[in-house]
């Protein structure tokens, strides 16, 4: 490397001051200011973390640091603990008795599982896509142990966060050993409520949007309805409702594949679904494979080519929303191939839910 690119790469990484008032509100809400970052999305950009006044519960504003590491919490640390946070704390409130494990990439997930042993958990999501999972934020539902400590300082994962609500003081001998790596507590407990004012803001140029945030209704075999002719098996429904709660934590458009226990491709932010569809089924070939899946549709399906490729790829169902004026044709298909179709509303009703996220 010659002298240049290494001033190059020393310049990347000078911290950004920051001049961002302690305080600010926002209408009736007020914020006051937790984190400064070193820099925000890129280099050379101030930026700094604000906590809700009044915010309770397992979320960002009662986040606890144990281990700054070498270069503290970044901007984007911050949004990956987010997501993997109500990701986590959504599957927790589905299935009370597993162990949880979410790892987070620039925003997206990209290993998701559930189990009963903290380490075959984590080595469960982890072996979703372990090329994507490199440089990942962890985040957890159960205590750290030293076991599982050893497992995330190993070589070659190069983990920057581990997110969880509790860790023996063994386990924080190891994970100091890395030291790069940030190490946060969740101040309260997931069975807690996570409480704030409930809305979403994104900047836009001359404005700002706001909305209500999404929490999806479908959580259980009681939450959905079946359109094709072969009824899905109760461990592909179980599938189904694990994979689409993945998916409403996956940039739109979104295609999740996998099975009851974990996830096994991913295809998020693509601009048509067969190109989601395809790099779902690309991805879990990393891994574990597509066959025997259940596939999870963001949006509807709005051709028939995305069936044919899960029935291609021995994907056994697929559960998305009704909308495309196509419905009939892609249900038709699928039941060509036997795959059993899952619909994201409850029988009777009218609408199917949908989970698009564009964070």
């Amino acid at each position: 490397m010659d002298k240049t690119s290494k001033e190059d790469r020393k310049q990347y990484r000078t911290p950004v001051k920051e001049e961002f008032p302690d305080t600010f509100r926002f209408g009736s809400q007020k914020f006051k200011k937790k984190l400064s970052m070193r820099y925000g999305e890129n280099p050379g950009y101030a930026a700094a973390f604000y906590s809700e006044k009044g915010a309770s519960g397992p979320n960002m504003a009662t986040m606890e640091v144990l281990q700054e590491g070498t270069k503290g919490l970044s901007y984007i640390n911050i949004g990956d603990m987010d997501l993997g946070q109500r990701l986590v704390k959504k599957l927790t409130d589905i299935y009370e008795n597993s162990l949880i494990c979410v790892l987070v990439k620039h925003e997206m997930p990209s290993g998701v599982a559930r189990g009963e042993a903290p380490e075959e958990t984590f080595e469960k999501a982890w072996n979703c896509d372990s090329l994507s999972n490199f440089g990942s934020v962890n985040v957890f539902n159960y205590r750290i142990t030293k076991q599982l400590a050893d497992l995330l300082v190993e070589k070659g994962r190069n983990i920057e966060v581990v997110y969880a609500p509790d860790f023996t003081s063994e386990s924080l001998e190891v994970l100091a050993s890395r030291k790069p790596l940030r190490v946060v507590k969740m101040a309260t407990s997931l069975d807690t409520k996570a409480s704030d004012n409930g809305l979403e803001f994104k900047r836009v140029a001359g404005g700002l949007l706001i909305q209500k945030r999404f929490d999806s209704k479908i959580t259980s075999s009681d939450s959905v309805d079946i359109v094709s002719e072969r009824k899905p098996t109760p461990e592909e429904i179980e599938a189904a409702i694990f994979n689409w709660n993945v998916a409403c934590f996956t940039r739109s458009n979104a295609i999740v594949i996998g099975k009851k226990d974990k996830v096994h491709g991913i295809g998020s932010g693509q601009r048509s679904r067969i190109d989601a569809a395809e790099t779902a089924i690309k991805y879990s070939k990393r891994g574990y494979g597509p066959e025997g899946c259940v596939m999870a549709s963001d949006a509807f399906i709005p051709f028939t080519d995305v069936v044919e490729l899960a029935a291609q790829n021995g994907i056994n169902a697929i559960i998305y929303p009704l909308g495309s004026i196509r419905d009939q044709d892609v249900i038709d298909k699928a039941n060509e191939h036997n795959l059993a179709m899952i619909i994201t509303r409850k029988p009777g009703e009218k609408d199917s839910e949908r989970c698009f996220l564009h964070r």
